[in-house]
């Protein structure tokens, strides 16, 4: 099995504050990040995340655990040996960093000036065209959309040849489409160059369009990781779920929220969130419920997406209410998953 490109293994971060109680940012973070992959690692504001992945290139240490980069102790490493790593390791900001003074080659060409290289030219020009900035090569940062200032962010970080990519919120001050077009480009560079990825994101939108893998913090601490489509699909923790809303499944049409409540008695249908993922995703279940077992489905909402490059669906629908245990079991022997959300007169 090959080894992971990065490991936290039971990592704490804590800040001494005088007079009282240590702060812990970090406490027993263990989480392996595949070679190859792309990584997102989601929390909100305060959780931890970018204290998690300032250990990475060794901005931060670890007051206790491991944190690995391609077999090597971050934490330990000093002098040359840190700075290897960190040759090794590129980054990519929220908002760019880019030198005013310095035009787009010039800003690209930086990290390779400061490593002493020679003949830097052709490396800047594989790099500006490796993004999409030929035309741009020499504006000034000033003279740049914000999309474009963050190719060349990317463009910078990719300058000495990295085996690992940290961003850090790289898309947060982007608009939609100007995401995507990022989101799409790192993509890309991860098919093409087989580069590990490590971003972390408040939006589970990001997550899903283009991590492999994803793990949630929550006040300092891994509270889900695994597969996105796994995590996606079968949320287990309550923070992971709060993120999901509105990013899989859909939305209850008003008037049945309205009229929703949580005891079946009287009631004359269970309205059931239905989740269709991998293979069942587009089988056609609920024809062959009513046709195999006589149920009445009422369909009030649905859509089907896809997370990666599975296909995900969800409806809401009224099934008749005694019959909804039932029309449960069928379904999830079938491979799909199921939730009352409530029952209506």
């Amino acid at each position: 099995m090959q080894a992971p490109a990065i490991s936290f293994l039971d990592v704490t971060r804590r800040y001494p504050q005088k007079g009282g109680s240590d702060v812990i940012a970090l406490q027993d973070i263990t989480l392996s990040v595949p070679q190859g992959a792309v990584t997102g690692i989601i929390g909100r504001s305060g959780a931890g995340k970018s204290t998690l992945l300032r250990m990475v290139n060794g901005l931060e240490r670890p007051s206790a655990g491991q944190v690995m980069v391609n077999g090597r102790d971050v934490g330990a490493a000093s002098g040359s040996e840190l700075r290897a790593i960190r040759r090794e390791v590129g980054m990519i900001f929220q908002h760019f960093n880019l030198l005013a003074s310095r035009t787009v080659a010039e800003n690209i060409a930086l990290p390779l000036e400061i490593a002493g290289e020679r003949n830097i030219a052709p490396r800047v020009a594989e790099l500006i065209e490796r993004v999409g900035l030929t035309a741009q090569t020499n504006r000034y940062p000033a003279e740049l959309s914000g999309g474009q200032k963050q190719r060349v962010g990317i463009a910078r970080a990719l300058a000495t040849g990295p085996k690992v990519l940290l961003s850090d919120e790289a898309t947060s001050a982007l608009d939609p489409d100007t995401t995507r077009q990022v989101l799409d480009l790192l993509a890309r560079i991860n098919r093409d160059l087989g580069l590990t990825i490590l971003l972390i994101t408040h939006e589970m939108a990001v997550v899903r369009d283009i991590c492999s893998h994803v793990a949630v913090i929550e006040g300092g601490q891994i509270v889900e990781a695994g597969e996105t489509y796994a995590v996606f699909s079968r949320p287990a923790h309550p923070t992971t779920r709060s993120f999901l809303k509105g990013v899989t499944g859909v939305t209850m049409p008003q008037f049945v929220a309205e009229r929703l409540r949580d005891t079946p008695e009287g009631a004359s249908e269970a309205v059931v969130q239905i989740t269709f993922t991998g293979t069942h995703a587009t089988d056609p279940m609920l024809a062959r419920l009513t046709a195999e077992r006589g149920v009445s489905v009422n369909i009030l909402a649905g859509a089907i997406e896809e997370i990666g490059d599975q296909p995900f669906g969800s409806l809401i629908v009224g099934i008749p209410a005694e019959r909804a245990e039932e029309s449960r079991r069928f379904l999830e022997e079938h491979g799909l998953l199921t939730e009352v959300l409530g029952y209506v007169d």
